[in-house]
């Protein structure tokens, strides 16, 4: 295999919904170019991109697949990316190291919430979209019905290339309006018969072809004055405007295949090599210190790794992108994330389950390697006097959540060892052993996607696991002010323990100003503040803590014992056992022995004092909030709504987006347990929503009850 520049590399990622059919493409592709003999398929269970048993199992592509097509003397690195919005971490991923997304569209559904998705990414990422209508064989599928909704959603910048003579079984030709040729297939497919266009579809094509020269001349002044100079474009000319439009998104070319019957994919293929963007052709991606770092083979060496695979009999595969200089075969390199050395073995371009041996690879080159010690997805691995660091892939907040625990007690650390490999393959799943709800809880985009990480335990690793609904991170507070006293003597010969610690307890807002005063029963406590504390808590809020104690009742000396006692109080609040937050507490009085006082009498004293104010203070429980963004087709609105109210959601808005309704809501954690899967049941796949934390606030009355008595009935059932 020859050594590609980057002028002769275009890095291209297949998106889009579920079943609009990137796997069977890629397979076209690979064909088509000569890296596999004969196409698989998905029902057949031998493609090239889905190759992991769990997918093989499921029908879905669950992981993005690399592969790379020589074509024309160009190299396209393309990666196929899963369409289920469970695994979007795969689109992101690939997104951030590609420069051009080619969305497909299913011909029967035409835009569907995972097509909106997709575009919403690209959106982000600033990448250039082709549309790919696919499936043009099917029965529903309608062309013409379909364009007029992509141009509704994504406006006038959809510029067909292509449109089909007809759709449905019969479908075999397509009119090309950038060649101004008829493509037609034999029923196999394969190679096209390129002929001059028929009289009865030259009207339609001089019509589309001139939208999609004045679509071309728009992206270059120089272009544009020629076109009106000429009314036209030449082939290389309009190659050239539609490449400019293409990086500054001002043009979507809409292109027409059925990877089914291998029909259109060479044109396909052609186009991709000669006009979308090269490597160099987009923005430079920015180091961790946020220089521009250009993809210059002349530059220092650096490659960044994207993605991890865990194969069978190999072992890790690394897969990177090379954002600076080359890399040959026995490179020492440095690892800038981890500071350990690296020695490259054999590198290789990726074809999926298979790898093609290769001397070297350039700037702006995607291959895979084997066996390296340390490397980690999302690490730099650097050449001699290179400090770069990459870090540009952020991946979507979780939306469903479940505890995990081995069946088998003893299996539990080959679990946990088996997740933290899983998530080096798919980042999305998040890992957290949570020290405050006493469980390991697996984070993820859906039931799907959790469901599949189940089914590899299980089936790759041979560890039973069980999933449980995760316990909800409360927090305990006080609504008003109280006192109390406690006082700790214990006496067993030799030295005895003594302490006696008076406090108040009362709500802390920030920015609240000190006390001066208290009243009791008719008592009154004035206040002199000696010194102050703010406890920053790891788990939200602050506790205060305000030594007023006058006349040498108690030593300075105990006042840290009091607070570490007070703390451990806030780490298990008396209604349910959560963490408590915003508190202050003010030591005002005590007593201590000259012998017995210590710091665990004191200690213990100011725990029980705090325990006995905390409950007379108007305890409250907190739950976590969350900013709920729902996006559901108009027909669905009333039937969401419904749930939502039924969730115990606030409303905070509505508003359309692209052809579909935008729900915003307010909606405590709890009640998003199984919200992915209510969803989906409700709108059949159709909708899709985003998640990120607010704040806490108040469980209702009839809720708190509820919690207090299950944590009751928990904790007799542990006595």
């Amino acid at each position: 295999m020859k050594v590609y520049q980057t002028n002769e590399i275009k890095n291209i990622a297949l998106i889009g919904s579920a079943g609009s059919g990137k796997t069977t493409l890629a397979e076209c592709m690979l064909y088509g170019a000569g890296i596999i003999k004969r196409r698989g398929s998905v029902e057949a269970k031998n493609t090239v991109s889905d190759y992991f048993p769990v997918e093989q199992e499921y029908g879905y592509s669950v992981f993005p697949t690399v592969f790379h097509v020589e074509w024309n003397n160009k190299k396209l690195n393309i990666i196929d990316c899963p369409g289920s919005d469970d695994f979007v971490g795969g689109s992101i991923t690939a997104l951030n190291v590609t420069d051009q997304a080619v969305i497909l569209i299913n011909g029967q559904y035409g835009v569907e919430v995972g097509t909106q998705n997709a575009f919403r990414n690209t959106e982000k990422f600033g990448k250039p979209v082709i549309f790919l209508v696919n499936q043009l064989d099917k029965d529903h599928c309608d062309f013409d019905n379909l364009l007029a909704s992509m141009r509704e959603v994504y406006g006038s910048k959809c510029v067909p290339v292509q449109y089909p003579i007809g759709t449905g079984p019969d479908f075999n030709a397509v009119i090309d309006v950038l060649l101004m040729k008829k493509y037609s297939w034999k029923p196999e497919g394969g190679m096209p018969i390129i002929e001059d266009i028929p009289a009865d579809q030259m009207d339609r094509a001089m019509e589309l072809h001139r939208a999609l020269v004045e679509a071309a001349a728009e992206n270059d002044e120089s272009l544009m004055e020629k076109f009106f100079e000429a009314d036209s474009l030449t082939e290389d000319e309009m190659r050239e405007g539609i490449r400019k439009g293409l990086v500054t998104r001002s043009i979507f070319p809409v292109f027409c295949v059925c990877a089914g019957k291998d029909m259109g994919v060479r044109r396909l293929m052609e186009f991709l090599g000669n006009v979308v963007p090269f490597v160099d052709d987009m923005p430079k991606v920015k180091n961790t210190k946020g220089e521009d770092v250009a993809p210059n083979v002349e530059g220092p060496e650096s490659l960044y790794f994207f993605k991890t695979g865990m194969e069978p009999h190999i072992g890790e595969v690394s897969y990177f992108k090379v954002m600076s200089g080359k890399v040959k075969a026995g490179d020492d390199l440095t690892n800038a994330n981890r500071g350990s050395k690296e020695r490259m073995g054999q590198i290789y371009a990726c074809a999926g389950a298979n790898r093609i041996a290769v001397d070297e690879l350039r700037a702006g080159d995607i291959g895979c390697t084997v066996k390296l010690k340390d490397v980690k997805t999302g690490n730099t691995l650097n050449g001699k006097d290179c400090e770069y660091s990459f870090d540009f892939i952020k991946y979507p907040n979780s939306k469903f959540s479940r505890a995990i625990k081995a069946n088998n007690e003893a299996d539990t650390e080959k679990m946990m060892a088996a997740l933290l490999r899983m998530r080096q393959e798919d980042p999305t799943w998040v890992i957290e052993q949570s020290k405050e709800l006493r469980q390991t809880i697996v984070h993820g985009q859906g039931e799907f996607h959790l469901r599949t990480l189940k089914w590899r335990m299980e089936n790759n690793e041979k560890i039973a696991v069980t999933y449980e609904e995760p316990k909800i991170p409360y927090r305990e507070t006080i609504t008003k002010t109280a006192r109390a006293d406690y006082r700790h003597k214990k006496q067993s010969g030799g030295a005895g323990q003594f302490g006696e610690v008076h406090l108040i307890v009362e709500p802390y807002t920030e920015g609240m100003p000190d006390p001066t005063v208290y009243k009791f029963n008719g008592q009154e406590f004035k206040m002199n503040i000696k010194s102050r504390e703010e406890v920053e808590l790891e788990w939200g809020g602050k506790l205060v803590f305000l030594n007023s104690v006058v006349g040498g009742a108690i030593d300075a000396r105990f006042m840290p014992a009091i607070l570490k006692g007070v703390m451990e109080r806030m780490e298990q609040g008396p209604l349910t056992g959560s963490y408590a937050r915003d508190v202050r507490v003010i030591v005002y009085d005590g007593k201590m022995h000259p012998v017995d006082s210590n710091e665990l009498s004191f200690m213990l004293a100011a725990r029980n004092a705090f325990s006995i104010a905390f409950r007379e203070a108007g305890p409250k429980i907190l739950e976590p909030i969350y900013d709920l963004e729902v996006l559901v087709p108009a027909d669905y609105m009333g039937d969401v709504m419904s749930d939502l109210q039924g969730r115990r959601a606030i409303i905070m808005g509505m508003d359309s987006e692209a052809g579909y309704q935008k729900l915003v809501a307010k909606i405590p954690l709890k009640e998003l347990a199984n919200y992915s899967i209510s969803l989906s049941s409700l709108t059949g796949g159709r909708a899709s929503f985003n998640t990120k934390f607010a704040n806490y606030e108040l469980v209702p009355n009839d809720v708190q009850q509820n919690l207090i008595k299950e944590h009751e009935a928990e904790m007799a059932e542990e006595d």
